[in-house]
Parts: structure tokens; sequence; C-alpha cells
């Protein structure tokens, strides 16, 4: 077992503050792995196939979420990892256009 701040080399903040939990991380798979600790190689390793959120590579990796958030800033820095925001959610129709809707089909029947 080693101690988190043994993992992010003793810091507790990320160098960049634009990780969510949600937010999307994935590897493009050009950077060589030399000289990456073997937590940064797991994640790029992980990240390698397909995107995940912050959440689930702290979950694959046995990490907490803040040691989990250095790492990925680390690895953004060296261009190891990109990150993406997730789609947003499509915004919902007011409820007044949906109700003018429904009436105009009322309407019609």
């Amino acid at each position: 077992m080693v101690r988190p701040y043994v993992v992010t080399d003793g810091r507790a903040h990320p160098s960049r503050n634009t990780f969510d939990l949600v937010t999307l991380v994935f590897a493009p798979g050009d950077r060589p792995l030399t000289g990456l600790s073997p937590e940064k190689r797991r994640l790029v390793e992980l990240c390698s196939p397909g995107s995940l959120s912050v959440a689930e590579v702290a979950v694959h990796l046995a990490l907490p979420v803040s040691v989990t958030k250095v790492l990925l800033a680390d690895l953004v820095d060296s261009g190891h990892i990109l990150t993406r925001t997730p789609i947003p959610a499509a915004e919902l129709p007011a409820a007044q256009l949906l109700q003018e809707v429904l009436d105009g089909l009322r309407a019609r029947l």
C-alpha cells in the first residue's frame, strides 16, 4: 500500500483545476510511456482503448479522486492524456411549448 502523497510526489492539488467527475479522458497513444510512474502508465493504458470519466479512472486505479486528478493533470501537461467535457444533455423544451403542441394535436383529433 503506497501513500497517496507518494503517488503524487507530495502534491495535493493538480496543476490545472478543470476536471469534474464526469470529464472524459482518453489517451491518443502516440506518446512513449517511458519515464512514467507505474500509476501514470496504468492510467494511460486504461484510457487507450476509449474514453473514461475521471470517476471511472479513479475506481479502476483504486485511488482517491483527488490523487487521480493530480495524475491526470500531469499527463495532460505531458501530452499523454487528452480531456473532453461530456456532451451536455439536450435542453428540454418549455412546458408552455409542450402544452401548445398537445392542444394542437387534440384540436386535430
